[in-house]
C-alpha cells in the first residue's frame, strides 16, 4: 500500500473531507468504492425503508413512529448487555432464556391477589421494588457464572452461554409446573405493576407515550456513563483488544470478563422485568431467540466480533434500524417465518463487513 492510500485508509473524521479533496482521482474512487462497501448494510436498510413507505405511507405515520421506539425500548436492554460480550470477543447465547426465566418469575409474583388462575393463590402480591431487585439478582447470578466459567476455565463463550442457556431453559420449564400454573401462561397480573411498565405519563400527538420508553432511555445513560466514563469500561476495551497487553497493564481480565457478564445478565432480567408486564401472558416461549435479535442490532450498529470496538449510539442505532426493518415486512405482509430468513442473512452481511473492516485495518 502507497503512502498516500495509507494515508486515505487512516483518516480522522475531522481530516476525512480535506484528505478525500487531496487524493488522486484513482484514490477518490477507491476511497468511495470503500465508503459504500463499508456501509452497505445502512444503505441497503435505508433503501427498505424509503421502498416501504412508497408502498404504504402509513409505515412512518406518527402512531406507526411510536410503535417502532416503543419495540426498540424494549429491546434495548439486552442489545446493551450483549454488546459487552461482543466487545470481548465473545457472545450469549442464554440472553433470551434468561429474559424469559426473569420474565415469567416477576409474573409469577406480581399477578393480581384475587386473580382466578394465580400461581402461588397463597402468596400475596409482592412489592415492585422487591421482585425487581429479586430479578435483577438472578440475572446477575447467571451473568455471573458465564463469566466466571469463561474466565476460570478459559471456555469460550459461545460453549459456556450454550449450556447456561439450556440450564436456564430447563428451570423455566421446571418454574412453570410449580404452585398451581401446571405449565400454563402466567397472566393476571397486577394493575400497579402494567400501569408502571406500559402505562403512560403523556401523549404525542393523542399517541400514548409508554413508561419503559424513559426507563430505557435512563438505562441506556447509565451504561454510556459505564463504558465511557469508568475504569472498568475503559478496561472492558482493553481486554476486547488485546486481553495479554491488558493483563501486562495491570488489568484483572478475570474480574473484568466476570463483571461485563455480570452487567450482561443485568440487562436480560431489566428486560424480563419489562416484557413480563409488556406482553402480560408469559410462558416458556417468552425470551425465545431474543439474543439472535440483539446480536444482529449490535453488528449493524457496528459492535465488531474481532473485539474492543462498539459504542452505546451504535448499540441504538442497530436496534432501531432493525426494528424498522421488522416493521416494515409487516406492513408488506411478509410471512413471520420468512423474517427469521432475512434475519440471519442481515446477521451474515454485517459480521462479513465488520470482518472485511478488519481485514483492510491490519
Amino acid at each position: 500500500m502507497s503512502n498516500s492510500e495509507n494515508k486515505i485508509s487512516k483518516w480522522e473524521p475531522k481530516n476525512r473531507f480535506m484528505a478525500f479533496k487531496q487524493s488522486s482521482p484513482d484514490e477518490k474512487r477507491r476511497a468511495i468504492k470503500e465508503f459504500f462497501i463499508n456501509n452497505l448494510l445502512y444503505i441497503l436498510l435505508l433503501a427498505a425503508i424509503v421502498g416501504i413507505q412508497i408502498y404504504d405511507s402509513r409505515f412512518l405515520s406518527l402512531s406507526s413512529i411510536v410503535n417502532i421506539i416503543s419495540l426498540s425500548a424494549a429491546n434495548l436492554p439486552i442489545a446493551l448487555g450483549i454488546a459487552g460480550c461482543i466487545i470481548l470477543t465473545g457472545t450469549d447465547l442464554s440472553a433470551g432464556r434468561i429474559v424469559g426465566l426473569t420474565a415469567c418469575i416477576a409474573a409469577s409474583l406480581l399477578q393480581a391477589s384475587g386473580y382466578a388462575n394465580k400461581m402461588f393463590p397463597s402468596l400475596p402480591t409482592l412489592p415492585i421494588w422487591a421482585v425487581f431487585a429479586l430479578i435483577i439478582a438472578i440475572g446477575a447470578l447467571v451473568g455471573f457464572i458465564n463469566g466466571f466459567c469463561t474466565a476460570k476455565f478459559k471456555l469460550h463463550p459461545f460453549i459456556v452461554t450454550l449450556a447456561t442457556q439450556l440450564i436456564t431453559y430447563g428451570v423455566l420449564l421446571i418454574y412453570l409446573m410449580q404452585g398451581t400454573n401446571n405449565g400454563q401462561s402466567i397472566s393476571g397480573l397486577d394493575p400497579k405493576y402494567t400501569d408502571f411498565i406500559t402505562g403512560n405519563m403523556f401523549k404525542l400527538g393523542g399517541v400514548a407515550i409508554p413508561n419503559y420508553i424513559f426507563y430505557a432511555i435512563g438505562i441506556t445513560a447509565v451504561m454510556w456513563f459505564i463504558w465511557n466514563k469508568t475504569a472498568f469500561g475503559k478496561n472492558m476495551f482493553a481486554v476486547g483488544s488485546n486481553p495479554e497487553a491488558a493483563n501486562v497493564s495491570g488489568v484483572s481480565v478475570t474480574r473484568t470478563i466476570i463483571l461485563v457478564f455480570v452487567l450482561a445478565g443485568i440487562m436480560y432480567g431489566i428486560t424480563g422485568f419489562i416484557e413480563a408486564a409488556r406482553i402480560g401472558s408469559n410462558s416458556a416461549a417468552t425470551g425465545l431467540n431474543y439474543e439472535l435479535d440483539a446480536i444482529a442490532a449490535c453488528v449493524i450498529g457496528g459492535v465488531s466480533f474481532v473485539g474492543g470496538i462498539g459504542r452505546i449510539r451504535g448499540v441504538i442505532l442497530g436496534v432501531v434500524l432493525l426494528r424498522i426493518i421488522f416493521v416494515g415486512l409487516t406492513f408488506l405482509g411478509i410471512d413471520s417465518n420468512m423474517q427469521y430468513v432475512i434475519k440471519g442473512i442481515i446477521i451474515l452481511v454485517a459480521c462479513a463487513i465488520d470482518m472485511r473492516k478488519y481485514l483492510v485495518r491490519k
